[in-house]
């Protein structure tokens, strides 16, 4: 007898092949039949007439490391059909490393919550070694699969001490512990690597204000990482440094596939079209064409499948990280703080000045594209700041200072940076050699959403017929874990039984929007999150066990062990 027969469905394989009318059955997690009619008795039967079955959707870049101690079941991205993510992105994991070393570089990086940084540092941290973790997170009642990347910030603060890692740089002998570290953790099962150039990433604790560890190695020190991932056919993950050119020529150098007995697996954040640059997005097709075709390399982009917009508190904001003194501003405790600086003129003025200058900036700072979403000045709510400077004949940018300076957190503004226009859009998400991915899910709680980041490019699939249904399925299931050489996203005899029903009807919705709840995990503190999932998707089933049903979230999700650590096949 099954435990579970799925009958009537509209079976999407994850392959990219035609849809087909099937019924599918399991049993102990796997899906043991799959025929156009199958007559066997199932201890329970779901009639999926006019529904959707696709694999369940992988998240190719989440930051889950810390949330997965708190709450395995990851609710906020399975109940919109994600059955598997990779953690340990951009340097950042927790494998190795003393808990409180590790919180000081995940929590401003990542934005995270005091209160689950404080959860965390609680639970006694078990693990000594890359293995010893991986086997603590086979123990945890996962709901999402978990493919982990060994990140290299905490690898060089370990091995160098945190203040050396900042500050200096390793010893031979210390290099030789890192490779050796390095390779045990991949020998063990790790997904690859993850490195970070990017320079809005600092540190929290005793050296905020400083940038995290693996952003202080120097080239030797990142290849040599990389030919342990070349040496194993593992992914390299890369966070660039957009505002120095050095960085792209370092990743493509070790991306070079001419000349070496196979090319790095290399996937790079990100390819966005940006609002300050608007070419910068033509330039990503040729030059992977050059980098993959020509140079013989292996490596993915990876994009946001709808517009980038980030949520800000006051003068906290993950946006001022890329000048000083946004970044003082966000090095600040209390309101207090940051009201003493602002008490000074030169602090202004030069806050004013870096605001206003256009060399290095990742994001466009221009006042009459960013919107008020809440403050004690009712009447500014969902007008620009140059509107409101507008209305009071004033300087867009003195308003936006007197703003922050007076309401602080009271005001909160909302930013898009990227993606906000549909051609560039579609046009990275159907490259065959850039990944719909880089939702950041367990990241940035209060300034982004986008944990449905699958079913987004699903929609435009639907509305825009830039792509089939069975391409687009394909693009976040079946071809990213081939890629990351991961044995999920797809509908076939013998595979685990991870699984979305989804109602296409539904699929016609727009874009969904971003709100704000009072989560429970952090003990009621915001959060933003996603809701227009609950009419789409109809059920999510991990390891043949329904842990959604019509957008709510089954008993079962963290509480019961579900989900796999994936180890690369």
């Amino acid at each position: 007898m099954l435990d579970l027969l799925i009958k009537n469905g509209l079976v999407f394989d994850g392959l990219g092949s035609k849809c087909d009318r099937m019924d599918i059955g399991i049993e102990n997690g796997k899906i043991v039949s799959i025929s156009p009619s199958l007559s066997v008795d199932a201890r329970e039967i779901v009639d999926a007439s006019g529904l959707w079955v696709t694999p369940g959707f992988i998240d190719i870049h989440t930051h889950y490391d810390l949330e997965l101690e708190i709450a395995p079941g990851l609710s906020e991205s399975v109940r919109h059909g994600v059955t598997t993510v990779v953690i340990g992105n951009c340097s950042l994991s927790v494998a190795i490393g003393s808990n409180q070393m590790l919180a000081d570089i995940f929590q401003r990086v990542e934005t995270l919550s005091h209160s689950l940084i404080a959860k965390w540092l609680e639970k006694s941290n078990s693990w000594q070694t890359p293995h010893e973790y991986l086997e603590h997170l086979r123990q945890l009642p996962l709901g999402a699969n978990v493919a982990p990347l060994f990140g290299h910030s905490a690898l060089r603060a370990h091995v160098m001490g945190l203040e050396r890692s900042l500050t200096s740089q390793p010893s031979p002998s210390e290099l030789r512990t890192m490779q050796t570290i390095a390779t045990a953790a991949l020998d063990a099962g790790f997904l690859g690597i993850s490195i970070d150039m990017f320079p809005w990433h600092m540190m929290s604790g005793k050296w905020q204000g400083y940038t995290i560890p693996s952003q202080h190695a120097k080239f030797r020190e990142y290849a040599m990482l990389a030919n342990l991932c070349r040496d194993r056919d593992l992914v390299f993950q890369v966070t660039p440094n957009i505002q120095r050119l050095t960085s792209f020529l370092e990743i493509l150098w070790m991306g070079l596939g001419i000349g070496r007995k196979k090319p790095l697996r290399v996937t790079v954040l990100s390819a966005l079209d940006v609002v300050h640059n608007r070419n910068l997005w033509k330039i990503f097709s040729p030059l992977l064409f050059i980098w993959n075709h020509i140079l013989g390399g292996n490596v993915r982009f990876q994009t946001l499948t709808e517009p980038f917009t980030i949520y800000s508190n006051g003068s906290v904001t993950p946006l001022f990280e890329e000048f000083s003194t946004g970044v003082m501003l966000n090095s600040c405790k209390s309101r207090q703080e940051r009201q003493e600086l602002w008490k000074s003129e030169n602090f202004c003025h030069q806050f004013k000045q870096q605001w206003l200058n256009r060399k290095n900036r990742s994001f466009h700072r221009q006042l009459e594209l960013i919107e008020i979403a809440s403050c004690p000045e009712k009447n500014w709510q969902g007008l620009t700041f140059a509107e409101v400077a507008n209305q009071q004949q004033r300087e867009p940018i003195d308003l936006f200072i007197e703003a922050l300076k007076t309401y602080d957190t009271d005001l909160r503004w909302v930013a898009t940076g990227a993606n906000d226009r549909i051609k560039p859009r579609l046009a990275m998400m159907a490259h065959p050699e850039i990944l719909p991915g880089f939702t950041d899910a367990g990241a940035h709680v209060r300034n982004l959403a986008y944990y449905d980041g699958a079913l987004s490019l699903l929609k435009q699939a639907i509305s825009t017929k830039f792509m089939t249904p069975e391409k687009a399925i394909h693009r976040v299931t079946g071809e990213p874990a081939q890629w990351l050489r991961l044995d999920t996203g797809v509908i076939k005899v013998g595979a685990k039984a991870d699984l979305v029903l989804l109602s296409p009807l539904s699929l016609h919705q727009p874009i969904s929007p971003p709100i704000e709840i009072s989560d429970p995990i952090l003990d009621g503190e915001p959060r933003m999150v996603k809701r227009g999932s609950d009419d789409i998707i109809q059920a999510v089933y991990i390891n043949g066990v329904r842990v959604i049903n019509r957008g709510q979230v089954c008993q079962s999700l963290g509480k019961e062990h579900l989900g796999t650590v994936l180890i690369p096949s």
